[in-house]
């Protein structure tokens, strides 16, 4: 079992930044962010693998890509959003998200993680 603990939340102005931090109990490969805002649907926002040895290529989705950075503290076993640039659409709780081996297509769906944090609130003010 693990669990997950964001944190690194808040209020910001557009154009501002913020990081957010997942702490994880045990061990994982596959590590992702997931973002909700009021009324619609739970969205896929940035993964990325690590596995034997090997730190593999972010993926993001098209509305953060160059904006936001997913990173790993493997000490502190620790994964980051790094998140620049914030627009207003950014408003949403973000959740991280946990899982073994994701390959392919399969990182940007929620059903392929097996845990999840319980979400750290973000506003973004215009």
């Amino acid at each position: 079992q693990v669990q997950l603990v964001e944190s690194g939340g808040g209020l910001v102005q557009a154009g501002g930044s913020l990081r957010l931090s997942c702490a994880a109990s045990g061990r994982t490969v596959s590590m992702a962010w997931f973002r909700q805002a009021p009324g619609k649907e739970r969205e896929f926002v940035a993964a990325k693998k690590w596995s034997g040895g090997i730190s593999y290529p972010g993926n993001y989705a098209d509305s953060v890509k160059g904006r936001f950075t997913i990173s790993r503290d493997i000490g502190k076993n620790t994964v980051y959003l790094q998140m620049n640039s914030l627009k207003p659409e950014d408003t949403a709780v973000y959740y991280c998200a946990a899982g073994g081996n994701i390959v392919g297509n399969a990182y940007y769906t929620a059903r392929s993680y097996d845990y999840w944090g319980q979400g750290t609130q973000v506003t973004v003010s215009s």
